[in-house]
């Protein structure tokens, strides 16, 4: 798109210069701000009148997710959310995001922390929600235990506003359609790795737990392997030459070490929960420190083969998430948050322990015999107890080789999809950003 014919200089920093029949006005001058109503807590209950929290301001407002108040409660109207409205929250991470009501909602209000204006079009919001205004929310917000910003902060930040109604009504409606356009394509993108992720998850079900399917390009191709029922319901059938053991009886458990705050942050390498969750492969090089003795580096090694599970969490789903040490980690100990599985010698190879057990199928007996009280808890016996299918060594290495070649190319896919997410995103902000501030202009006034 064309810039403006003429521009001047605007006097503030960030928006820099602007069309010459612009000005910059505090947001104050354009809208009234409205905090929010200070609700008690006794007053919220399962069914009634919506109240918007800062925790619900989200690019829309899901109602039935929203606390609610009896329609007898006497509110006065200056909390009630109307057509038009800009939402912005004022507290926490999510200090300063909002979203804009295009229609009229039902009956409902805004609970404190919650700031509302109003416009009749939706430009005062794209102003808000641009990356100058939100980069200028972060560096005012203050809080010690979390991020705030008063009403008036809010009043006093400047934005670029055109005077003419009719430009800016083109300027709203243009950005409206725009992103609605971008959001469109960035919403099937992330629907398509979804899709990928799908993919991974059942072609390395399948293998792990059927073996390797016909391969295109096999001459002939490959006969059916012949399969037999494995006795265990969410396993099914696997083929007729594996075998299926309980996992005490191909290896050893050991609980990781427990010790005081003083113990850690220096010494030799501590393998953490957070560098088993999220790796499906031990990294080499972990940034812990333990001040652990001889003693400890025997008992709690992490050495190559080595499969270490999550153990405790707030979820369920959080339990049992495995990581395979590829290459030992000289003089390491694990945390007390993990368990250890050490594999007996030429019963598994690591490349196929990798997608083993870090596969879907084993989340079914997990959830099903885990107990919740107030944590969850992975205990070794129970452990012990998950039923393993092993095929040859051979095989393994096979299924390995196959899977890793499968999962590159979907891994490269899923890469190249994130990266035109993130333009995509990058477009989008910076299209709001130079349209609310006059560097493009828009012609369809």
């Amino acid at each position: 798109m064309q810039p403006y014919e003429n521009y001047k200089d605007s006097t503030i920093e960030w928006i820099g210069e602007i069309p010459e029949n612009w000005n910059v006005k505090k947001i104050k001058y354009i809208s009234k701000l409205q905090g929010g109503f200070a609700f008690k807590s006794d007053d919220f209950t399962e069914i009634g009148l919506p109240i918007i929290r800062i925790g619900d301001i989200k690019d829309k407002i899901v109602w039935d997710a929203c606390k609610k108040i009896p329609d007898t409660l006497k509110i006065p109207e200056e909390f009630l959310l109307k057509i038009n409205d800009t939402l912005i929250a004022l507290s926490g991470a999510t200090t300063g995001k909002s979203c804009f009501l295009s229609e009229e909602p039902i009956k409902s209000f805004i609970n404190q922390r919650v700031a509302k204006v109003s416009f009749d079009n939706k430009l005062l919001y794209f102003n808000i929600s641009s990356d100058f205004v939100q980069k200028l929310i972060f560096l005012t917000a203050d809080g010690s235990a979390q991020e705030n910003i008063s009403n008036a902060q809010i009043e006093n930040i400047v934005v670029a506003f055109p005077n003419l109604k009719d430009e800016q009504t083109a300027i709203a409606n243009y950005l409206d359609r725009k992103t609605a356009e971008l959001d469109n394509l960035i919403a099937k993108k992330e629907k398509l790795l979804a899709l990928y992720e799908e993919e991974k998850t059942a072609i390395i079900n399948r293998a792990v737990t059927r073996g390797i399917p016909p391969l295109k390009g096999d001459k002939g191709g490959c006969p059916d392997t012949p399969m037999k029922d494995s006795g265990i319901e969410w396993l099914g059938v696997i083929p007729e030459h594996w075998e299926v053991k309980r996992l005490r009886y191909i290896g050893n458990c050991q609980n990781g070490i427990s010790q005081g705050a003083d113990y850690f942050g220096f010494g030799f390498p501590f393998v953490s929960y957070g560098n088993v969750y999220k790796n499906i492969v031990l990294p080499e090089k972990v940034e812990g420190l333990a001040n652990s003795t001889e003693s400890d580096k025997i008992n709690y090694s992490v050495k190559k083969g080595d499969v270490l599970f999550t153990r405790t969490s707030e979820t369920i789903e959080e339990i049992g998430i495995a990581s395979t040490c590829f290459k030992t980690i000289d003089n390491a100990v694990f945390a007390g948050f993990l368990i250890r599985f050490r594999p007996f010698e030429e019963k598994l190879f690591e490349g196929f322990s990798k997608y083993y057990f870090r596969a879907q199928i084993h989340r079914r007996f997990f959830v099903k015999e885990m107990n919740l009280v107030t944590r969850a808890s992975l205990s070794q016996e129970l452990l012990k107890k998950l039923p393993i299918v092993l095929p040859s060594l051979t095989e393994q290495k096979q299924i390995a080789n196959y899977l890793d070649k499968q999962i590159l190319g979907i891994n490269s896919k899923i890469e190249k999809t994130k990266k035109i997410i993130e333009l995509q995103k990058e477009f989008r902000t910076a299209l709001i950003s130079e349209a609310v501030t006059g560097k493009i202009k828009v012609t369809e006034i």
